[in-house]
């Protein structure tokens, strides 16, 4: 199904942003060892777990633009681990973009790439940079 664990993940956030469960679970490897972990969640062991855990998220979240930046990949014949940051932005005027840090990692399987872990947690936001009343000179 995905030739290479990016286009796995590439099918994964859209069917994230699109809340569309049955193409999120078509990327999801069939394993009960499969695991999601979503920010500030419960540790979710099991395809059919998942699968409710993300038809719950879909069912009560508006709307979402997801934006991946910070790629990390890491990768073997066999096993992908890819970090990433997830910005995601919902359909309020209200609120602010949230930043998630995710680890996706990818098995090659008889049926393609696919996912066997999600582990999302939020993402702790930078400091600005500090502030000097005048110029410094270090050197």
């Amino acid at each position: 199904m995905f030739a290479t664990p990016q286009e796995a993940e590439e099918a994964f956030y859209q069917a994230f942003a699109r809340a569309n469960l049955d193409a999120m679970m078509a990327v999801w490897d069939e394993s009960e060892s499969n695991e999601c972990i979503h920010p500030r969640g419960e540790r979710i062991r099991g395809s059919v777990a998942i699968a409710e855990s993300w038809r719950q998220i879909f069912a009560a979240a508006p709307r979402m633009r997801i934006r991946i930046e910070g790629q990390n990949y890491t990768q073997t014949a066999t096993l992908a681990v890819h970090v990433v940051t997830e910005i995601i932005d919902v359909d309020d005027p209200e609120s602010q973009p949230a930043q998630v840090t995710a680890s996706n990692v990818y098995q090659l399987t008889d049926s393609g790439w696919r996912l066997t872990l999600h582990h999302a947690s939020p993402a702790t936001p930078r400091p600005p940079p500090p502030r000097h009343s005048r110029e410094q000179v270090l050197h």
